[in-house]
């Protein structure tokens, strides 16, 4: 509507006032339609939890100028909305909810387009019983970027509304690269990130907040893609000599990311010291992205046999294994499990995530590699760890980039990357998993004005993950230990 006025406005402002009371005026001579009404975000038949931000959305055609939305609850309640897109107050938005979980919400739109107003056929959106059991989430923005990465942040975003602010920016540390901030199973007060650049650091909160030196000499790399042992003492890492390369006759394909060395080991926390096992750090393997399972026994993690780089870039595979954990040691075992063979099935799997109930494991698949931000076939699979089986996660995959996700709290929500969109940015989308493994359609993030939100963001959501509620640190404080000299060594042990 704001657009439209201003348009009225520079033809002149005797047409104001009329064109004000139009387009705040109730659908009257509505032509009614047989079809569903084509909104953005696409939030028709999802499921969603009733602590869930306002569904705010717009009409796909830019053209309209009104919409009028009124949603009615199958157990009681309606709101309403009227405007240039259908924004709901925030307090009616949760009562509704509150009143109708377990329950269904019936949505009646009508838009206005050229004088004209046109009623489409009802929809519907499940309101779940199963709670979010977290207060929001966490995740850093980042503009799509190959050499240059310009301005980056740490934020996190409650998600009952709309409020976002930031964790760490990398204005406040001399433009370095500031990696993802990865927490113990949602838990705010236990987390780690790291800086990259000439003066970084591993930032790691387990009982204190320590920043610890960068690099271990005898480790060769930095302390990235973290995982914690749900005990909160140990701390699995990976340590990777990363390049990347451009692609010149892919059409779908720009860039290429790949490590001509990984290997993964576990951290302690209280004695500041990096336990490396020669059974998963190979000379002639890439050990790559580990996971804890829920009960911290088990140790999962990717391994590809090393290529010749870059020429045979596409030839590296990841199989999926673990290996046992005894934390009352910090000892890993003495025999690696394959879970999934990548030379068996010709593909490649990297990310692995077991929901905190120990049911399944979600990860990715890609033809080839583990950085699967860069590929548009990268989809999500999931493991029933009680079975065996593995399928596609087909109800939220689609034909562009999935990847990075998380589960909340109780397992029954999970959120994800995707770049369905525009092939360009990824955007965080939620779904729902039921006790029987079945999977509703993902949403897209809530935005008090999503398609204006979207569109405007020249920003990719990176690294998305749960938090049970605020984190609570001085990004100020923080900015000012990373930017100080003083720094912990790690102690690298066989």
């Amino acid at each position: 509507m704001f657009s439209f006025i201003n348009k009225v406005i520079r033809a002149g402002g005797l047409m104001l006032a009329v064109c004000l009371a139009a387009c705040s005026s109730k659908p009257v001579d509505v032509r009614k339609v047989s079809q569903m009404p084509e909104i953005y975000p696409d939030y028709i038949g999802v499921t969603i939890p009733a602590d869930i931000a306002p569904l705010n959305f717009s009409m796909a055609d830019d053209e309209v100028d009104v919409i009028d939305v009124e949603v009615k609850g199958s157990k009681g309640g309606s709101i309403h909305a009227n405007g240039d897109y259908a924004v709901f107050d925030i307090d009616d938005w949760h009562q509704l909810l509150a009143q109708n979980k377990g329950g269904v919400l019936t949505y009646t739109v009508c838009a206005q387009k050229d004088g004209q107003w046109v009623g489409y056929q009802d929809f519907t959106i499940n309101v779940s019983d199963e709670t979010l059991d977290a207060w929001g989430i966490t995740y850093r923005r980042i503009p799509p970027s190959y050499e240059m990465y310009s301005k980056m942040g740490l934020y996190q975003r409650n998600l009952s509304n709309f409020d976002e602010e930031p964790l760490l920016e990398n204005t406040q540390t001399p433009n370095q690269c500031i990696n993802c901030h990865t927490a113990n199973r949602t838990n705010p007060d236990q987390f780690v990130f790291h800086v990259r650049g000439n003066h970084g650091a591993t930032v790691i909160s387990a009982e204190d907040m320590e920043v610890l030196k960068a690099k271990n000499d005898s480790l060769g790399g930095s302390m990235v893609y973290p995982y914690w042992n749900p005990g909160g003492r140990y701390c699995a890492f990976s340590t990777n000599k990363t390049s990347q390369m451009f692609h010149t006759n892919k059409k779908n394909k720009r860039i290429e990311v790949y490590d001509a060395s990984s290997d993964v080991f576990v951290y302690d926390t209280k004695t500041h010291t990096i336990l490396a096992d020669t059974i998963i750090m190979k000379k002639y393997w890439a050990e790559n992205t580990p996971a804890f399972s829920p009960d911290g026994k088990w140790l999962y993690f990717t391994t590809a046999k090393r290529q010749v780089y870059p020429t045979d870039y596409d030839k590296e595979k990841y199989s999926l294994c673990r290996i046992s954990f005894d934390e009352n040691t910090g000892k890993l075992g003495d025999k690696v499990d394959t879970l999934l063979n990548a030379a068996a099935a010709d593909k490649s799997f990297t990310w692995p995530r077991p929901s905190y109930d120990g049911r399944y494991l979600m990860y990715t698949q890609t033809d080839y590699g583990y950085f699967s931000i860069w590929h548009p076939e990268a989809d999500l699979w999931l493991m029933d760890l009680q079975t065996g089986e593995t399928r596609p996660m087909t109800e939220v995959n689609s034909d562009r980039t999935e990847s990075w996700h998380n589960w909340n709290q109780n397992s029954r929500w999970f959120l994800f990357t995707s770049r369905r969109e525009n092939g360009l940015y990824t955007q965080i989308y939620l779904s729902s998993i039921d006790k029987h493994g079945k999977i509703t359609k993902p949403f897209l993030l809530p935005q008090r004005n999503p398609k204006s939100y979207y569109r405007d963001t020249m920003y990719s959501f990176n690294t998305p993950d749960f938090t049970s509620r605020p984190v609570n640190y001085d990004s100020h404080e923080v900015a000012k230990k990373v930017n100080g000299d003083s720094r912990i060594s790690t102690i690298y042990r066989r």
